[in-house]
């Protein structure tokens, strides 16, 4: 198949970008670009099944578990803004190649991990790689899809695709799981990568910004110190206490970055992130909410699955499976969020999808380790319905409040929002669970024949408990997981109780602070890139036509 190749034809893009036409081999590049973004969707959840087996099989602490998931979110999200820049400057196939190849490198490496300090390192530069890919497929495949009617269908294939990685993650993770090591969820990746870039070599056509801006270097290095710092203390503060000197020290120096970084971007000639741009409080409070909700909805989305496995005792695969509700909801109910909007503005969208969140999450708190899986089936589903309902008009209001040409930094923002709601919710949420559970545990009356060394090891996490157990007699062991128990669904009652409130906040500045109307159809704004954007973070989305 020969390269779709930029020609000197008149419809050459301003921005060097070279349309196919009716050439037929754009759905091929269709189908690169979303084979890539399959990769980023499923790598997040395929691993939330695998955590407890990692715990077993690494000895990982629960602070280790947070950080095996929060090292990819957190450098994903920091490179988003540099990523994409680095893109429209030097070429977006290019970028996305590199980013494909680096993928690649750190997928098997994690396979081969034999620790979890290895698995968070090499996730973490997975998290680069990511960054690589996610800005570089929207813009390439408006690249190959100049005609406006044939865009918007590519873009909802594209956006289809995104949901299909969200739910076929676990259930992978739990098919590969049952029959093979850890080390397949990510090996699996790998013949992924190659198809994806032997592939994009032949039908993915050059594109890049003719006249870009300076790369803002030092915004990038501050965002990326404050979020690293500040998620470090977060977690590391339930094992080294809340006032020790490193986890004031790391506070200290997240706040710093977070004021040298907006002092910065304030006053800087090429911004990363423009600070005039939050006063308008459609991009100040949908990029708020956005963050808020994937706060709550990931944060305790983290513990559902240990709760699965830990608790009820289910297998991979089982834990897997019963998952997809959260996903199918998820998409059936973002597609219904265009129609919503038009009829009821964005403000009531976002602030009843918040509202149902906060709902979902708060059910989770009326579960008990006996109480099985029906509570967190409803839980599960109403959740996933709320996140459907809020993430589209949060979304909106974020693209409706720019003009056309800053069409890019409202995407960036969007899926920087989420990474950073979904990193600092497994991170907060999942230090007030292991708080309560190792003080609970701590203080849980168990018979003198449990030994003190372990219960002291039960204490680290509830895979450790697991650990314990086995090596004690059938008694002291039982005994000893139903403390365990206990204290994993008390740590995660009290978790949600906290998600919940935080997502309630969200919801009551959505129905105040939001625009009434129809975010989208804002006057400056163009609809259709404002559409692509909303797209970006909203799974499932059945593309522009959706909006009329």
């Amino acid at each position: 198949m020969a390269n779709i190749q930029a020609g000197p034809e008149p419809s050459a893009g301003a921005d060097g970008s070279h349309p196919v036409g009716g050439d037929p081999r754009r759905w091929w590049a269709l189908a690169v670009l979303c084979l890539s973004l399959v990769l980023i969707t499923l790598d997040n959840t395929v691993l939330n099944v695998a955590l407890p087996t990692l715990a077993k099989e690494l000895d990982a602490t629960t602070s280790q578990l947070q950080w095996i998931v929060d090292s990819y979110q957190l450098v994903f999200a920091g490179l988003l803004f540099t990523a994409g820049s680095l893109a429209d400057r030097y070429g977006r196939k290019g970028m996305l190649s590199l980013g494909l190849v680096v993928f690649g490198i750190g997928t098997t490496a994690a396979a081969f991990s034999t620790s979890a300090d290895a698995l968070i390192l090499t996730r973490a530069f997975m998290g680069i790689g990511g960054a690589m890919i996610m800005p570089s497929t929207l813009s390439i495949l408006g690249t190959v899809f100049p005609d406006a009617r044939e865009r918007t269908r590519a873009i909802a294939i594209w956006a289809a695709m995104a949901a299909v990685g969200i739910a076929l993650g676990p259930v992978l993770g739990g098919l590969l799981l049952a029959h093979f090591s850890w080390g397949s969820i990510f090996i699996v990746n790998v013949p992924v990568v190659v198809v994806a870039l032997i592939a994009g070599a032949f039908v993915l056509p050059t594109s890049k910004d003719p006249s870009p801006g300076r790369i803002d270097l030092l915004g990038s290095l501050l965002s990326i110190v404050a979020l690293v710092a500040l998620v470090f203390a977060v977690i590391e503060a339930p094992d080294k206490g809340w006032t020790s000197s490193i986890v004031l020290a790391s506070f200290l120096v997240g706040l710093g970055a977070v004021l040298a970084f907006v002092a910065w971007e304030s006053r800087c000639d090429h911004p990363m992130l423009d600070m005039k741009l939050f006063r308008n409080r459609g991009f100040s409070i949908g990029s708020l909410t956005l963050m808020l909700g994937y706060f709550g909805a990931l944060g305790t989305y983290f513990l559902y699955t240990q709760q699965l496995q830990f608790v009820l005792g289910y297998s991979a695969l089982r834990a897997g499976v019963y998952s997809i509700p959260f996903a199918v909801a998820l998409v059936l109910f973002s597609l219904q969020t265009p129609k919503l909007i038009h009829r009821f503005g964005t403000a009531r969208v976002a602030g009843t999808g918040l509202a149902v969140i906060t709902l979902g999450i708060a059910l989770r708190a009326l579960s008990t380790p006996s109480s099985g899986f029906g509570i967190l089936l409803v839980s599960l589903i109403i959740t996933g319905i709320g996140v459907g309902l809020a993430v589209a008009p949060s979304t909106g209001a974020i693209m409706g409040s720019l003009s056309p040409d800053q069409a890019g930094v409202g995407s960036a923002m969007n899926d920087a929002a989420r990474q950073v709601g979904a990193a600092t919710g497994v991170a907060v949420l999942g230090s007030v669970w292991s708080s309560v559970y190792r003080s609970n545990l701590g203080s849980a009356t168990l018979p003198a024949d449990v030994p003190a060394a372990a219960i002291e090891q039960a204490r680290e996490s509830v895979g450790s408990a697991l650990h314990a157990a086995s090596n004690l007699p059938a008694g002291s062991a039982s005994s000893l997981l139903d403390a365990s128990h206990a204290a994993f669904v008390h740590g995660a009652d009290v978790a949600v109780l906290v998600g919940a409130v935080v997502v309630g906040l969200a919801s009551v500045l959505a129905f105040r602070f939001l625009p009434r109307g129809n975010a989208t159809a804002a006057e400056g704004s163009d609809l259709l890139a404002a559409e692509e954007a909303l797209i970006d973070t909203v799974p499932g989305l059945e593309g522009p036509e959706g909006l009329r």
